[in-house]
C-alpha cells in the first residue's frame, strides 16, 4: 500500500564531501560522470563494476580514483562516507548488507541534486517521458532562460552539474528524465514540477512486483511541498496514488476542466492562462504525443509562468529518432520505428495510435517479464499481422496463438531484414508496418537504436528496389 511520507526533506542539503571516501557502483556514463564529481568535490573515490573491463576507468585511474573491476571485493563499503549507486545497479545483495549496517547509500540523481539550483523539472512513467522531456525543454527555452535536458535521456545530471551547464545553474530550467531505477534511491531530490506520465507494467525483471516498480515511481514526488506540482493524466487513478507520496499540488492534463490542459474539439487549450493552439501544429503521430505535449506544456508553464511563446515551439519540433518515426511509404504503404518501444505498454500505445486502419507489428527481443495479453488485445484490434523475432519470439507467438487463434496471420523472422520483408508481405495498400518491439534491443542489437538504424537501413534498401 502507497502512504505518503512523513516529512518533507529540504530542498538542497549542503553537502561537504571535501575528504570524504566515497564508492561508486557501478561504471558507465552515470557512474562515470558521478566519479568526476566526486572528484570535482575533493572526495577519495573508489569506483567498482561487476564487469571485468571498463573504458572509462584508464581515465578515472588519471584522477587519482581507484578502480575495482571484475567484483567488488576489498571494499569496505560501511566505512565509507557515501556510496553512490548507479541505475544500472540492482539492490544486489553487498548493497542490502551495507545498508542494514548503517552505510549511507545514494543515486546518482540524488548525488547531482544537491549542486542543482535550477527549477528542477521531472519527467517519469513507463512510456512517453523522452518525447515529453524534450518538448517540455523546447517549451521552456521560450522564457530565454538557460535550459538543461538530460538525466536517464543524454547526459547525466551529474555531468551537467561537472560542467557548469547554465541549464543547472541559479535562473536556469533543469528538465531530467528520471527512470525508476534512478529513483529507487533518492531523499532530497526536489523538482519544482514532476511529471508522471503512465506506470505500466515494465521491468518485472528487477522489480519482485508491479506495486514495487510504481512506488520506485514516486521517487520523483516524495520530497516535493505544497509549493510545488506534481501533474499526471486525466483519469489515471494509479499515477495519481504514486503522486500522493508526497505534498506537491496535484494537477491533472489531457481532460475536461478541471484538467489544466486539455483538447478542446481541434484545438489544445491552457485553461490556466487561456492560451490555444490547433492541434495540427504537433508534428508528432499518435494520439499518446498529445497527452505528451499536455504533460510538457503544464509542466513548462508551471515553471516559467508564460505560456504565449508555446505555440510557435510546438510547431517547429520535429520529434525523437525512434519514437514512432516516419520513414518512408512504399507500395501504399507507410512505415514506422518504433524502437524504443521497448515494453509492452509502449507497443500498445504506438499500435493503437497510428492513423492507418491496420498495421503489421514487427515484435520481439528479449523478454522483461510480464504479460503480452494487452499486446495481442491490440493486434485483434488494429493488426493485420505480425512478424516475430528474438528470444521472444516463441513467447509473443504463443500468445498470440492463444489469444487471436491460429487464422491470425503470425510469421517469424531471424533477422531485422527479414522481417521487414515478411511484414511487407503481409501488409495492404493504406496499412502501416510498425517497429515496436515490446521486449528490449539485447539479444541481437546494442542498444534500441542500433535496432532502429538497422530496420530503417532494411526499409530504405527496399525502397531502392521497389517501384
Amino acid at each position: 500500500m502507497m502512504s505518503r511520507q512523513s516529512s518533507v526533506v529540504s530542498r538542497r542539503p549542503e553537502k561537504d564531501l571535501h575528504g570524504a571516501t566515497a564508492v561508486v557502483v557501478g561504471l558507465g556514463s552515470s557512474g562515470d560522470a558521478a566519479a568526476r564529481l566526486l572528484v570535482a568535490k575533493g572526495a577519495r573515490v573508489i569506483a567498482t563494476d561487476s564487469k571485468p573491463n571498463a573504458p572509462e576507468a584508464d581515465a578515472l585511474r588519471a584522477l587519482g580514483v581507484d578502480v575495482v573491476l571484475g567484483g567488488h571485493q576489498g571494499i569496505d563499503f560501511v566505512d565509507a562516507d557515501l556510496v553512490v549507486v548507479s541505475p544500472g545497479v540492482p539492490n544486489i545483495p553487498i548493497l542490502r548488507e551495507a545498508e542494514r549496517r548503517g552505510a549511507r547509500i545514494v543515486g546518482e540523481l540524488e548525488l547531482a541534486s544537491w549542486y542543482v539550483d535550477a527549477d528542477i523539472v521531472a519527467v517519469g512513467g513507463t512510456n512517453g517521458k523522452s518525447t515529453t522531456t524534450e518538448l517540455c525543454a523546447a517549451l521552456a527555452r521560450t522564457s530565454r532562460r538557460p535550459v538543461f535536458a538530460g538525466g536517464n535521456l543524454g547526459t547525466p545530471l551529474s555531468r551537467a552539474v561537472l560542467d557548469g551547464d547554465p541549464g543547472v545553474g541559479a535562473g536556469g530550467v533543469a528538465v531530467v528524465e528520471v527512470s525508476s531505477f534512478q529513483l529507487e534511491r533518492v531523499a532530497g531530490f526536489r523538482p519544482r514540477a514532476s511529471v508522471l506520465m503512465n506506470v505500466t507494467p515494465d521491468h518485472l525483471d528487477r522489480y519482485a512486483s508491479f506495486e514495487a516498480y510504481a512506488i520506485a515511481k514516486g521517487g520523483a514526488f516524495k520530497a516535493q511541498t505544497m509549493e510545488d506540482v506534481a501533474i499526471v493524466p486525466h483519469g489515471d487513478e494509479l499515477s495519481a496514488r504514486v503522486a500522493s507520496l508526497g505534498y506537491g499540488r496535484l494537477e491533472t492534463i489531457d481532460g475536461p476542466a478541471p484538467a489544466s490542459v486539455g483538447v478542446e474539439g481541434d484545438r489544445l487549450v491552457d485553461r490556466a492562462t487561456s492560451v490555444t493552439m490547433p492541434l495540427s501544429m504537433l508534428h508528432l503521430e499518435g494520439r499518446h504525443n498529445v497527452t505528451n505535449l499536455c504533460a510538457a506544456w503544464a509542466a513548462a508553464r508551471a515553471v516559467i509562468g508564460d505560456a504565449s511563446g508555446f505555440p510557435a515551439a510546438v510547431d517547429a519540433f520535429r520529434g525523437l529518432a525512434h519514437r514512432t518515426a516516419f520513414v518512408a511509404e512504399l507500395d501504399g504503404v507507410r512505415y514506422y520505428d518504433d524502437s524504443k518501444g521497448t515494453n509492452v505498454g509502449a507497443s500498445v500505445t504506438a499500435l493503437l495510435g497510428l492513423r492507418e486502419p491496420r498495421g503489421v507489428l514487427i515484435a520481439g527481443g528479449r523478454d522483461k517479464g510480464g504479460s503480452y495479453g494487452p499486446l495481442v488485445a491490440a493486434l485483434g484490434e488494429k493488426g493485420r499481422g505480425v512478424v516475430v523475432i528474438g528470444e521472444a519470439a516463441d513467447l509473443i507467438a504463443d500468445a498470440v496463438l492463444r489469444g487471436l487463434g491460429p487464422s491470425f496471420p503470425l510469421v517469424r523472422a531471424g533477422t531485422m531484414e527479414e522481417a521487414v520483408e515478411r511484414a511487407a508481405e503481409l501488409a495492404q495498400r493504406g496499412d502501416a508496418v510498425l517497429l515496436s518491439p515490446a521486449c528490449s534491443s539485447y539479444d541481437m542489437f546494442k542498444d534500441y537504436k542500433q535496432r532502429g538504424d538497422v530496420f530503417v537501413a532494411a526499409v530504405r534498401a527496399r525502397a531502392g528496389g521497389s517501384r
